[in-house]
């Protein structure tokens, strides 16, 4: 597995979870990241990027002000910190990487994980 995403779990309305994506055989300074959710019947969405370079981030409307997207090279883990989470967030996230992406979210990635389960519901 050279890319996997962790920490979903079940969490009622208002609570936390924080999200990893952890990277096996390459490290993740250099590339951008990406945390797309897919709820049941719906399209994927992208919910948050940070940038190869600058480490410039990009929100979701949907999640701007409650969740935060950081790295930790020296885990090789980027994280995805969700708070008053909601009803609405209930999706699958996958977290994907791009090596050396011109933007903060690209368009096209070189690795998936495999996808973490968030269920928020009372």
């Amino acid at each position: 597995v050279q890319l996997q995403a962790s920490g979903g779990g079940l969490v009622q309305p208002g609570g936390s979870l924080r999200l990893s994506c952890a990277a096996s055989e390459f490290t993740l300074d250099d590339y951008a990241i990406a945390w797309i959710r897919q709820a049941p019947g719906k399209e994927r969405e992208g919910v948050s990027c940070i940038g190869s370079s600058d480490g410039s981030t990009y929100y979701a409307d949907s999640v701007k002000g409650r969740f935060t997207i950081s790295r930790d090279n020296a885990k090789n883990t980027v994280f995805l910190q969700m708070n008053s989470l909601k009803p609405e967030d209930t999706a699958v996230y996958y977290c994907a990487a791009r090596h050396r992406a011109p933007l903060v979210c690209p368009l096209t990635y070189d690795y998936w994980g495999q996808g973490t389960l968030v269920t928020v519901s009372s």
